[in-house]
Order: C-alpha cells, then structure tokens, then sequence
C-alpha cells in the first residue's frame, strides 16, 4: 500500500491541531482561567494553581512549536516545492508563527522559570510580577495567534 497520498493530509491536519492546542489553550488561559482565578483564590494558591497550570499547558506547548515548524515546512517543500511557490498568506504565517516562538522561548526561560522558583520560595509578591510578564506575553501571543487562524482559514483565499 503506497502512503505517499496521506503525508500531507496528515501533515496538515497535524499542523492544525497544534495550533489549536496552543492558541486554544491561551485562550482559556486568558479569558477563563484568568478571571476565575483572581475572583476565587488568595495570591498563594492563585500563585501556585498558574504556576502548575502552566507546567501541564507548557509541556504541549513545547510539542507544538517542534510540530507546526516540521509540518510546515514539510508540506512546503515535499508539496509545494518550497518557499518561492507558497501564497503570500504561508509567509505571513511563517513570520508570525516564528515571532510566537520566540516569545514562548523568553516566556518559559526568563518569567516562567522565575515564577517557579518564587513560588518554591513562597515568595508572591515577586511571583505576581513574574506571572503578570506572562500574561503580557501570553496577551501578545494569543493577539499574533488569532491573527495567524484568521489568516490561515479564511485570508488565504482573497484574491492577492
């Protein structure tokens, strides 16, 4: 049996779900959790419910920036036969998609990672500023993430 007709619908579809699971889940993480958390829980265990929280969604995060990179490249240059012969909207999502990991990457080595450690410490005060460089970044991020799906699903079929 040839497999050669199912990598890129798979590679696709691969793709998709990463990006609904990493941008889905900033948006629950912002509109949802977010607001539910600061209503119903004191600094230390708001503190300590983002910082597991965000160990749980960052594992999948991780596996998403390694999978939508492989899988679309993958489709670029196994179908389309590389960047000169993709539309406009693929490099606008290559752009985009690159920015968002790179925010991710300052996001869990710098902020993230000092939330961790104040928490350990129990120190909040300094734990709340770390998680509100997060929320920054994690707004900034599920902006671009937003701009990226719109892009994807309905942009690339505009007659530029």
């Amino acid at each position: 049996m040839d497999l050669q007709p199912y990598y890129l619908p798979a590679a696709i579809a691969g793709h998709i779900l990463a990006a609904v699971i990493w941008v889905g889940g900033m948006f629950f993480a912002y509109t949802a959790l977010r607001p539910a958390a600061a209503k119903l829980l004191e600094a230390p265990q708001r503190l300590k419910l983002w910082r597991k929280s965000l160990a749980s969604f960052f594992f999948w995060v991780w596996i998403c920036i390694i999978a939508l990179p492989a899988t679309g490249y993958w489709i670029i240059f196994a179908h389309y036969g590389g960047m000169a012969r993709v539309h406009w909207h693929v490099h606008v999502m290559q752009v985009i998609g690159i920015i968002m990991i790179l925010i991710f990457l300052h996001v869990f080595f710098v902020p993230y990672m000092r939330l961790r450690k104040t928490v350990k410490q129990e120190n909040f005060q300094v734990a709340s500023e770390h998680l509100a460089q997060i929320r920054k970044s994690v707004g900034i991020n599920l902006f671009l993430g937003i701009i990226v799906l719109i892009v994807a699903g309905g942009l690339r079929y505009s007659p530029m």
